[in-house]
């Protein structure tokens, strides 16, 4: 399988350093480029043909949303990760609406932004739990969601797979909270006790917590399963 080919669109330039740093590090990503205003985003996503671009919001020249939807109106195979410190139900659904497929907030670690990117990357589609919530909200106040789910990857006319979790994942997930442990996970799925393993702690990743009982009660609380 062949690297993803990212392209970071970051003004602050401690910040895209930390993010080329950080990226080199990753088995199967491969930066490709970095940009530091939106016009310069668009005119390499051009250039480069990224799979994916990690852009930020606040951008100097157009911001990160307008680049999206001038890189989305070019070429819809282009996959954009919104990376920024901004949660406010305004900017997360205008982004949406511009073509984003992801959305992961700048304090997120490096095992998030991993998977993040290559969620987005696979076609999955990626949400930040913070802004998850954002979405759910949107979706009961309106009882429909402003974001197309064909762009994201993401189910959100039932409010599940906001955070990116796969089919098996949600099968999983579904027996955590029957208070299933991962060797009878294992047996009722017909799968190794190490991978039934990896699934719950790629669960608990996605969800943003460390313990088995926090992400049942995630799932409980926000109707994933």
């Amino acid at each position: 399988m062949s690297n993803i080919r990212l392209l970071v669109v970051e003004d602050h330039l401690m910040v895209r350093m930390g993010l080329s740093m950080m990226m080199e590090k990753i088995d199967g990503i491969e930066l490709v480029g970095e940009a530091e205003d939106g016009l310069d985003g668009v005119n390499k996503a051009k250039t480069l043909l990224p799979d994916v671009v990690l852009m930020d919001i606040g951008l100097p020249e157009i911001d990160g949303i307008e680049a999206t939807k001038r890189i989305k109106e070019f070429n819809q195979g282009i996959k954009i990760l919104m990376f920024t410190s901004r949660d406010s139900e305004d900017d997360v659904l205008t982004a949406f609406e511009a073509g984003a497929n992801g959305y992961i907030m700048k304090g997120a670690n490096i095992e998030q932004t991993e998977r993040a990117i290559k969620s987005v990357a696979d076609g999955t589609g990626w949400l930040d739990p913070q802004i998850a919530k954002i979405v759910l909200s949107n979706i009961q106040r309106n009882n429909k969601p402003i974001i197309n789910n064909s762009q994201t990857g993401i189910n959100y006319k039932d409010g599940k797979n906001l955070y990116g979790l796969t089919e098996r994942e949600m099968e999983i997930l579904s027996l955590m909270v029957e208070g299933l442990s991962n060797p009878q996970i294992a047996e009722k799925c017909v799968i190794t006790k190490s991978t039934a393993k990896a699934h719950v702690h790629s669960i608990l990743q996605k969800l943003c917590v460390s313990k088995r009982t926090k992400a049942v009660r995630i799932a409980m609380e926000e109707g994933l399963v």
